[in-house]
């Protein structure tokens, strides 16, 4: 069965340059830049799939950052407090 089209996203400026800058930056965690890049495409309209693709993840990855971002904005992209030991390796 396939999926309905997921909601468009439009970016406020605010948030184009936020994401932008996040997107180029090379010392940010490879999670926080792979997020940007996502929201980005999403705003120009292109399907999870092709997102998906395009930034060798899966479909799921992209339908929850893309939801997360339409629920909480900017805030959404950034990872949940979790309970349990801090990690291993720095970002």
């Amino acid at each position: 069965m396939k999926r309905p089209n997921p909601k468009p996203i439009e970016l406020t400026s605010n948030e184009r340059v936020v994401l932008e800058k996040v997107a180029r930056a090379q010392k940010l965690a490879y999670q926080s830049v792979l997020r940007a890049k996502l929201i980005l495409l999403a705003a120009q309209g292109l399907a999870n799939a092709e997102i998906a693709r395009r930034l060798r993840t899966q479909v799921k990855t992209v339908r929850k950052w893309r939801n997360r971002f339409l629920k909480e904005r900017l805030k959404g992209l950034q990872d949940l407090f979790r309970l349990g030991a801090p990690s291993a390796f720095s970002p």
